[in-house]
């Protein structure tokens, strides 16, 4: 089957390796496009090999399957759309384009008799949405929670290592793992691209992500660390949704959070994801291994392309690669093909927990009292009050726990709290996950 590369940086070149060291066999690689495209060109590249800037010269020679690994959305989606109406099938690691218009591509996707595959888009090089598909199947998936961002898992891996907020994201821009512009991974909208996916894909609830509620991981500072390892915690990005919010509604949310040693969330570092799901039967299952990097992801790229040509199948080995086509394209199993089938559900980011408030004060007498006194009309109970000695009084940090509440009784008081006159910054507020979530 013939296969063009559109997007030929770190992980399409990666997939072009990786296509011709182990796969040649099966997949034959024809054209790679890419703007100026002459400084891309490399020696260990076939000679038959079309280098292009025209993507009309790519779909004139009618490839069966497209690779798009361009990034962003504008020409990534337009590129997309020509391929499947054209009947190319199309395997992709773009989250935002899957995360933004997965509902309208998969619906030209089975119009015209193609596949739409992305497993490259969520977690890199695990295969999560493989594993939920065809590992649990015979499950009803009400939960799906992950560390997804690499860029925020480094500096906060980093931070609880002593590094200023500030340090940790230089050094992650040096080392190629934040964008000049971070500010995605930071606010957390990385991540709600990458959770709108596994919502669809785990819980067949497809969501929005610009409705997905997300919350920076900038107000973090090194003293959180200190105080999370004093409640057996680290701090770290998670998202995540849940179907407990009733049929047609997910309570979904990225947050930075206190989670427990104890949890799966908890063992990221670096470049890593982990990915957990809860199961009506199976109860807790985690998907854990590196989340970026050229590898990683042609890996993921390359898997779905062997699964489009039928590799692994006793169903479908020997058959004419048309007839591949269109029996994995009507198969509603396949997982790129059903959750975004399902109707689109509405998100809230209510939800029930225990927190963590950081305050930083000019000292005084009463200010404790204060505090207790607006979460009281919240009907929020206190659970410790932690305060390290030796800081000076003019600002002075110290942190409450409380007991479980919801998020919306929090904000309320922390609002309140937020108008008296002796905070030196804003406080804190970090959800505290003990298990997953």
């Amino acid at each position: 089957m013939n296969v063009a590369i559109f997007g030929f940086g770190t992980v399409g070149q990666s997939v072009a390796k990786l296509l011709l060291q182990k796969h040649a066999d099966r997949l034959r690689l024809t054209h790679v496009f890419n703007r100026g495209v002459a400084r891309k060109k490399v020696d260990w590249m076939p000679g038959q090999v079309v280098w292009t800037e025209n993507a009309n010269e790519v779909f004139n020679a009618r490839p069966d399957i497209v690779v798009e690994l361009m990034g962003g959305v504008g020409p990534a989606l337009d590129i997309i759309r020509v391929a499947l109406e054209a009947g190319a099938s199309v395997v992709t690691a773009n989250k935002q384009v899957i995360a933004h218009h997965g509902r309208e591509l998969t619906a030209l996707a089975r119009q015209h008799g193609a596949e739409l595959r992305f497993e490259g888009s969520v977690a890199g090089g695990i295969p999560v949405l493989r594993a939920i598909e065809d590992g649990l199947s015979a499950d009803s998936l009400v939960r799906v929670a992950g560390v997804v961002n690499g860029t925020s898992t480094h500096i906060l891996s980093r931070m609880e290592q002593g590094r200023t907020f500030a340090d940790a994201l230089s050094e992650a821009q040096s080392l190629g793992f934040a964008e000049a512009d971070p500010s995605d991974d930071l606010t957390g909208r990385d991540a709600a691209a990458k959770l709108a996916i596994l919502s669809a894909t785990a819980l067949n609830r497809p969501i929005a992500p610009n409705d997905i509620s997300c919350r920076s991981i900038a107000s973090i500072e090194p003293i959180d660390f200190r105080y999370a390892g004093e409640l057996q915690c680290t701090i770290r990005q998670v998202a995540w949704a849940d179907t407990a919010a009733g049929k047609c509604h997910v309570a979904a949310a990225v947050r930075p959070a206190l989670v427990s040693h104890r949890s799966p969330l908890a063992r990221v570092t670096s470049n890593q994801n982990v990915v957990t799901v809860q199961g009506e039967f199976g109860g807790e299952t985690a998907f854990y291994g590196r989340g970026a990097g050229g590898d990683a992801t042609a890996v993921a790229v390359v898997s779905d392309l062997l699964a489009i040509v039928g590799q692994g199948s006793a169903v479908l080995q020997g058959m004419p690669a048309s007839a591949r086509f269109n029996a994995e394209a009507r198969d509603p199993k396949r997982y790129a093909m059903r959750g975004f089938m399902c109707p689109q559900n509405s998100v809230t980011a209510d939800y029930s927990a225990p927190h963590y408030v950081r305050f930083t004060v000019r000292d005084r007498p009463g200010i404790i009292a204060a505090v207790a006194d607006a979460f009281a009309r919240q009907h929020i109970s206190i659970n410790a009050v932690l305060q390290h000695p030796g800081w000076p009084a003019d600002r002075l940090p110290f942190v409450m726990t409380l007991e479980v509440c919801d998020e919306a009784r929090l904000d309320r008081a922390v609002a309140e709290i937020n108008a008296l006159d002796f905070h030196v910054q804003a406080p804190v507020v970090l959800p505290i996950f003990e298990g997953v979530v």
